[in-house]
């Protein structure tokens, strides 16, 4: 599958319909699309059902929804919004046929500490698998870097946030969507890092990047991820 990150910007504003994206991806051969929870607006059952059958008609199911839940904001209140809001999008992956919803675990607020940043997206993610049980949809945890609708980067872009946070979670039974252009450039040994969470992992973002300590996307093969 893809996630079609060159054409964000068309597809959220309306000049590109997620059924021309699927259209597409039959086309370029693959197997499904992914699709960005930004990507459906709306989520009445009406719409929702539009979607699926749009996606469908061109031969193609949805293998992953992505979504940017910030479970590390300093302010409790939105960190509640932030589950409700999760758990609409895990509905709506449902709804759409999906089987895997990609999760964050927030962003890194100036004023958040370490301490706390960890507490709250341990007992987000957690609540979030415990109260989705029987959707049919998987979640999986990503060692992310930083979406374009968020401000900062990823509060667990280091390596030893990501697993430390991975290790609080992993008894609820959350699965882990490994990214190797974050692994590469972010951890000092990305090989490393893959074989302590190896176990945990249900799906791969294969990407490459440029340069070590940021990322910069370039064509797979190309850049520094280690891929053989």
């Amino acid at each position: 599958s893809c996630l079609p990150v060159s054409f964000f910007n068309e597809i959220i504003n309306g000049q590109m319909s997620v059924g021309e994206w699927a259209r597409m991806g039959a086309e370029i051969g693959l197997d499904a699309i992914d699709l960005s929870i930004l990507f459906v607006p709306d989520h009445s059952p009406a719409a929702l059902a539009a979607m699926r059958r749009d996606i469908e008609a061109a031969g193609m199911s949805v293998a992953m929804v992505t979504t940017y839940p910030d479970f590390t904001h300093p302010d409790a209140r939105q960190r509640e919004r932030e589950l409700a809001l999760e758990q609409e999008a895990v509905a709506v992956t449902a709804a759409l046929g999906g089987r895997l919803l990609r999760v964050t675990a927030g962003q890194a607020h100036p004023e958040t500490g370490r301490e706390e940043g960890i507490a709250w997206a341990v007992e987000g993610l957690r609540k979030l698998v415990e109260s989705t049980r029987g959707s049919g949809v998987t979640l999986v945890y990503e060692n992310h870097g930083k979406p374009g609708a968020w401000q900062y980067t990823d509060f667990s872009q280091p390596p030893d946030i990501f697993l430390e946070i991975a290790r609080a979670t992993a008894d609820v039974g959350l699965g882990i969507n490994f990214d190797t252009a974050n692994a590469t450039a972010f951890a000092e040994d990305p090989l490393a890092l893959l074989d302590q969470i190896i176990d945990r992992v249900v799906s791969v973002h294969a990407a490459d990047t440029a340069v070590r300590g940021e990322l910069q996307h370039v064509l797979l093969g190309t850049g520094l991820t280690p891929f053989a």
